[in-house]
């Protein structure tokens, strides 16, 4: 029997040129930079949701209590009949909660820069979904890209959001993805986005430093992509993953540290390392939910509802675009 292709696939998935541009210039800096959204092909994937089954990982935990807690109550202020774009599907865990609940949807759409992983969560969802129409875009979503051309233009667009991925950008990127998501979902539409709260640093830096060393191995599969699709010669042996919380930015920052002086070629060009140095591969800012909302709003979104755990570790919070 030959296997379910899926629903058709939008593939904007950024092209090789584009991962070799930002590999070499963030080697360039002096502080040197990869770009967290290159941690998910296949592997990292697979990685990243073996991390969100850890005990030290609160973040996936707490958010799924809270979806399973009010996801109708979400589902209900979204209301019938929208599109829901979810941006970094991943293995859509969460989504399914807010699915079960959400009256008639018109249309799913999952977006993520991981294609092998989007086709099998889109493959999923539309098997144990199958009057709903599942539109799988492989696309990088912190740049603009347009909706399939199946979507109903009509429709109310909801910008589903979670994991508080938002938190891996930069301020002034974070404004300008915002700005992008109100234009996507257009006045009448919303945006349902997990926010990781600010909290006790041990608990922070334990969730980026796990004892199994799941997160170590996810931040060194970085460098294999790099060498297999960019014909480096990096030894993965020769790195140690760090993380550490940045008091004054208020961010977990994941680091890829040199274990001796080194000089390694990636696409052609050569870069020094000295022993001690690193490679960040990651920020995950952690917010002051006021603040963030206030940022929101700049952007033309505005906060509606907010749910959150006992403890306050985890918000999700719903925005809607205003006119």
């Amino acid at each position: 029997m030959d296997r379910d292709p899926g629903p058709p696939l939008l593939d904007l998935e950024p092209s090789v040129d584009t991962f070799r541009d930002d590999v070499l210039a963030g080697m360039a800096r002096p502080q040197k930079r990869l770009p967290s959204k290159y941690f998910y092909d296949q592997r990292g994937s697979e990685l990243f949701e073996q991390i969100c089954e850890l005990e030290e990982y609160y973040p996936t935990r707490t958010e799924l209590d809270i979806m399973r807690a009010f996801g109708g109550e979400m589902a209900g202020v979204l209301g019938s009949d929208c599109v829901l774009v979810e941006y970094g599907s991943g293995a859509g865990v969460k989504t399914r909660i807010l699915l079960d609940h959400l009256d008639a949807p018109a249309a799913y759409v999952p977006v993520d820069i991981s294609r092998d992983h989007l086709q099998q969560t889109a493959v999923a969802i539309s098997a144990d979904y199958d009057s709903l129409a599942v539109h799988p875009v492989c696309a990088d979503f912190t740049q603009p890209f347009e909706l399939p051309d199946d979507v109903v233009p009509h429709h109310h667009r909801v910008v589903y959001f979670p994991g508080s991925t938002i938190g891996n950008l930069e301020p002034a990127d974070v404004d300008d993805l915002l700005e992008q998501i109100a234009k996507l979902c257009r006045p009448d539409g919303g945006l349902l986005l997990g926010v990781d709260l600010k909290k006790d640093p041990a608990v922070l830096e334990a969730a980026y430093n796990d004892a199994q060393g799941v997160t170590a191995q996810f931040n060194l599969n970085l460098l294999r992509r790099i060498n297999r699709e960019l014909e480096a010669d990096l030894s993965i042996d020769q790195f140690r993953h760090r993380a550490v919380y940045n008091h004054a930015a208020g961010r977990v920052e994941m680091h890829l540290v040199s274990r001796r002086r080194q000089r390694v070629e990636i696409g052609g060009e050569a870069f020094d390392l000295a022993e001690g140095e690193t490679i960040c591969t990651e920020y995950s800012h952690k917010y002051d939910l006021e603040s963030f909302c206030q940022q929101a709003a700049q952007a033309g979104l505005v906060r509606r509802r907010t749910w959150t755990d006992q403890r306050g570790y985890f918000a999700v919070v719903y925005f809607e675009v205003r006119d």
